[in-house]
């Protein structure tokens, strides 16, 4: 997954609720008048319009996204869509035995964690984990200063290892690396960066394998622990998902960022070049978000795009994910503002201020049912600084909805084009039987319309006897396990 505009942290802790953190404070903000959303209609109306997400459009995505699949397939380039091989070839299968560690790099925090599995009578017997915040100095320092410090974490978290869990006395223990940054995978266990995001600028990294990176820390600090796994994070989530139900075929991670991978048979790869997978199938990691064929963007969109450190760039992500819906919702509030004097006057400070309004903003609000819906003032208030009647908040949920009603039908269009990208492949090995899709990530987990939507589009275009076979499954942080199962399933030992 490839998130790379700088995000304020609230933005990523997606909460469904807000605390009003104690008594209501007086209200000193302007009024408005119930008549200015009269004026703000046709700004709604227009909205909709570029927006809507009929079943057409829903198809031509749908159909565009698997014809993108099949060109990234093709050749490097040859697509939006990366479609990076995850040299993945062998999947869990219930019979790990063992303990495992991972380590998930992703952003400002890392985790590591420690899994005891038992083989298909006990599964997983035990699960430790810690989170570490990475001090913002390493962040631009240099590459071993960054993964010696990672390292030193990993060792006292491993030095505590005990009670349930057993590693054979003088056994290299094995680790699953989740590396969530842009990197060119060439094996199981190598991968070169390509290059650092979300705030990380470390010197001496790009251009090297991120795995002989930390394998190399590891030794400095007296370790006897190897890398077996190098994973994306959507690859692991893929694979904790399976460990639990065969008939996973796709992982979704509908979080801050996106990003979808899934199970590929290696004959339909031709820049495989003819190279076999000892399992006969692979996951391939789509990147997704840098998909852009056919979709319904609006003018916020498009101002969005164009301001961002990346435009042109991850548009399919801008249009769907956690880091860009509130500030969707905030610029078209912006232009109510500015063009029918939706909050009075003038318009408020707070939101001229980008990704002032953050996704679980318009969550929380579109979960208001009261009948004053006084959650949407309470954060109308807090956020904008206005005070506003019911007719004002039903077009701010208006607004909401539309915004959230898209994300969630394109994230669904999306899913059903990789299936039936698979379905034409396999020659109905996908359709005909049950097919799990693993979703994971805060706004999936937190935002039930935006779920309702996707998987009402997933119906619409499968049509009610295939969408009996393919169910849409919330895993929660299958991400993390995932990486400790393929250490386990890639171990140098026998199980």
């Amino acid at each position: 997954m490839s998130v790379t505009t700088a995000t304020p942290s609230a933005v990523r802790s997606f909460h469904s609720e807000r605390s009003s953190g104690g008594a209501r404070r007086p209200r000193v903000a302007m009024m408005v008048r119930s008549s200015n959303t009269v004026s703000a209609a046709p700004i709604l109306t227009k909205l909709q319009r570029d927006c809507a997400t009929p079943l057409p459009v829903l198809r031509h995505v749908a159909d565009a996204m698997a014809a993108d699949m099949r060109a990234g397939l093709a050749a490097d380039g040859g697509s939006d869509l990366k479609m990076i091989l995850s040299y993945v070839d062998s999947l869990p299968t219930g019979d790990e035995k063992g303990s495992y560690y991972a380590l998930d790099l992703g952003g400002t925090n890392f985790r590591v964690l420690r899994v005891e599995l038992g083989g298909k009578e006990e599964r997983v017997v035990a699960t430790e984990f810690e989170q570490v915040s990475i001090p913002q100095e390493l962040m631009s320092g240099t590459c071993e200063d960054l993964f010696d410090f990672i390292a030193s974490r990993l060792a006292r978290f491993a030095e505590k290892e005990g009670g349930k869990f057993n590693s054979p006395q003088g056994r290299t223990k094995e680790l699953g690396f989740t590396f969530s940054f842009a990197v060119k995978q060439t094996s199981i266990n190598s991968g070169i960066l390509i290059k650092w995001t979300k705030g990380f600028a470390v010197s001496g990294t790009e251009g090297r394998d991120v795995v002989v990176c930390l394998n190399e820390a590891m030794e400095r600090q007296g370790m006897n622990m190897r890398v077996s796994a190098l994973v994306n994070d959507t690859v692991g989530a893929l694979a904790g998902a399976r460990y639990w139900d065969d008939d996973v075929m796709v992982a979704v991670i509908l979080g801050t960022g996106t990003n979808a991978c899934y199970v590929e048979l290696p004959d339909v790869i031709p820049k495989l070049h003819g190279t076999k997978s000892g399992s006969g199938r692979t996951i391939i990691n789509t990147e997704w978000g840098a998909f852009s064929s056919g979709l319904p963007l609006s003018e916020f969109d498009r101002e969005m795009d164009a301001a961002s450190i990346n435009p042109g760039e991850q548009i399919f992500e801008k249009a769907i994910s956690g880091m860009y819906l509130g500030e969707i919702v905030r610029r078209v509030l912006q232009r109510m503002a500015q063009d029918a004097r939706l909050f009075g006057d003038t318009v408020p400070q707070k939101l001229q201020m980008p990704f002032s309004l953050r996704t679980p903003d318009i969550c929380a609000m579109q979960q208001d049912s009261s009948k004053d819906l006084e959650a949407v003032g309470s954060i109308l208030y807090d956020v904008v600084g206005v005070n506003s009647d019911l007719s004002l908040r039903k077009i701010v949920i208006d607004v909401c909805d539309t915004i959230s009603k898209r994300g969630g039908r394109l994230a669904g269009a999306g899913i059903v084009g990789i299936l039936e990208k698979m379905e034409g492949d396999s020659k109905g090995a996908v359709f005909g039987k049950r097919t799990v899709v693993a979703m994971d990530g805060g706004l999936y987990e937190h935002y039930p319309q935006y779920r309702r939507y996707l998987q009402e589009a997933v119906s619409e275009l499968l049509g009610p006897e295939l969408s009996k076979n393919v169910h849409v499954q919330h895993s929660k942080d299958g991400s993390g396990i995932g990486a400790a199962l393929l250490a386990a399933t890639n171990s140098i030992y026998q199980h």
